[in-house]
């Protein structure tokens, strides 16, 4: 802490040593260790993981969610597979490599709405903890 806050928080209170609370984990990470957290829980969402696997599920920024996957084959091969759903005004776009884009709709929308709003419930509550329906802070 600043010498001179501290001199400042000393006469204030009276007290010797002032101690400041410490910041949740939440605060004292950066955007890319944010980004890890919630693409971690995001994984674990929609069941158990199986062994040799990797999933990832996360919002990177306002209008772009990725999903992704790896795994080794009984070969011993590695694979991955990286889906982007991208939010524009007419839809919801799946980008995927080798793969032709579209516009997701019927039951695959259904589910990545569904997704969306268990991963928004589930990132607030246990990465910032803040109640998802008011923002409010949940004491942890």
């Amino acid at each position: 802490m600043n010498k001179i806050l501290k001199k400042t928080l000393q006469l204030l209170t009276g007290a010797d040593e002032i101690k400041m609370p410490a910041k949740p984990a939440f605060m004292r990470a950066n955007r890319r260790q944010l980004i890890q957290r919630e693409s971690e829980l995001g994984g674990v969402l929609f069941g158990a993981i199986p062994a040799g696997r990797h999933r990832q599920f996360f919002n990177l920024d306002k209008t772009t969610w990725v999903w992704y996957e790896d795994w080794t084959d009984e070969a011993g091969k590695m694979h991955s597979l990286t889906t982007r759903y991208e939010v524009h005004a007419n839809g919801v776009l799946k980008v995927q490599d080798k793969t032709p884009y579209y516009y997701i709709e019927g039951e695959e929308l259904n589910n990545f709405v569904l997704a969306v709003h268990k991963y928004y419930e589930a990132v607030a509550k246990r990465v910032y903890h803040r109640d998802p329906a008011t923002g409010a802070r949940i004491t942890v």
